[in-house]
């Protein structure tokens, strides 16, 4: 029997692009509360204009009517893993015409800084201040720190930021972040990941710090994991831009798979009878070691390229033709892992 859900989460968007009204945003808050009690936007990429699309299919959508606007005036906080465009372009056009109190824009400093860019009264009027103080802006700048330390942001709700690779530009390498959401009261927690490329492709992995990081959680503390597999298989490695393939994907979850496993070896080992005298070298972990190993823990793609035709032999979603290519990467490996794919307008319920 799964425990009770600790938070509740509306998808905007789950997209990566081209398709302006399907990018990154995901409205959460914490269950047993009411929608106006507080939300927390995760990325901003799609906003009111695309919510309100949503709401004219489904009108219950947050239980009882209500407008785009309601639902935004209900924010109290964003929470951007980078300040690529797809990920901040509904809080920018929208963030003039904001309802509700003062919200906190949360991100590393780099990210902050590369907002502040944005509302420089340049591209976009000057919408926000570092300045707790400074009222007449609709929005804060609130700095999160990748100090393996727990933040809070509204109450009884805490985020971890590991730093992630996205990349590089001109500049050098570009960063995004992972957040480890946690519901206080209950100590559960889920993973979001912003944007991120293979470590086998990384001069500096770091995305295998995240997974050993969550391996002693998975999956009492830890049941969901949200993470971007933004093109499909057949894109190759020199034009993945600093994302994910099905291929990849599955390297990662089983790097996850063995970082979790080798939590489990070390808790036996630490009980067993006889302290041994010397270290012995490990052998390479079997993939039938691993069948089962992430058992309980549900994992939604997301960040998926859209297409812009619909014409070919294949015109489902790309998202459905990554889920069902990301599912035939793993079914040998039986990690016993459930994917699924974030679609807008999807209500998720999180253990």
């Amino acid at each position: 029997m799964s425990p009770p859900a600790v938070f509740d989460m509306i998808v905007v968007g789950s997209g990566g692009g081209p398709d302006e009204t399907n990018l990154s945003s995901y409205l959460l808050k914490r269950a047993g509360t009411c929608w106006e009690d507080g939300i927390i936007a995760v990325e901003a990429g799609s906003g009111p204009g695309a919510l309100s699309r949503l709401l004219l299919q489904n009108p219950a959508l947050f239980d009882e009517p209500c407008s785009a606007a309601d639902i935004y005036s209900y924010v109290r906080c964003y929470l951007l893993s980078h300040a690529h465009l797809d990920h901040i372009n509904g809080l920018v056009i929208s963030a003039g015409s904001l309802g509700g109190p003062r919200k906190r824009v949360y991100g590393i400093k780099k990210v902050l800084q590369d907002l502040e860019s944005v509302f420089s009264d340049r591209l976009w009027p000057n919408l926000a201040s570092w300045d707790e103080e400074d009222a007449d802006y609709k929005l804060l700048y609130s700095t999160l720190y990748s100090d393996g330390r727990y933040q809070p942001i509204p109450p009884d709700v805490s985020v971890q930021t590991m730093l992630l690779n996205h990349g590089a530009n001109e500049s050098g390498p570009y960063e995004s972040a992972a957040f480890f959401i946690r519901d206080d009261p209950s100590e559960r927690e889920f993973i979001f990941f912003g944007d991120v490329e293979p470590d086998s492709l990384s001069p500096k992995p770091r995305t295998r710090d995240v997974w050993r990081l969550a391996a002693p959680k998975i999956p009492n503390k830890l049941s969901t994991i949200f993470i971007e597999c933004s093109w499909p298989s057949e894109r190759p490695d020199d034009l993945l831009f600093g994302h994910l393939n099905p291929q990849h994907l599955k390297s990662e979850l089983r790097a996850l798979a063995t970082e979790v496993h080798n939590h489990k070896h070390s808790n036996k080992s630490r009980k067993s009878a006889k302290p041994q005298r010397k270290r012995q070298k490990r052998n390479p972990i079997s993939d039938a070691e691993l069948r089962g190993i992430l058992t309980g823990l549900r994992i939604y793609i997301i960040h998926c390229k859209d297409r812009l035709d619909s014409v070919g032999p294949d015109s489902r979603p790309m998202r459905d033709i990554i889920l069902e290519q990301v599912k035939s990467e793993l079914d040998p490996l039986k990690l016993g892992v459930e994917i699924l794919a974030a679609f807008p307008g999807m209500h998720i319920r999180i253990h």
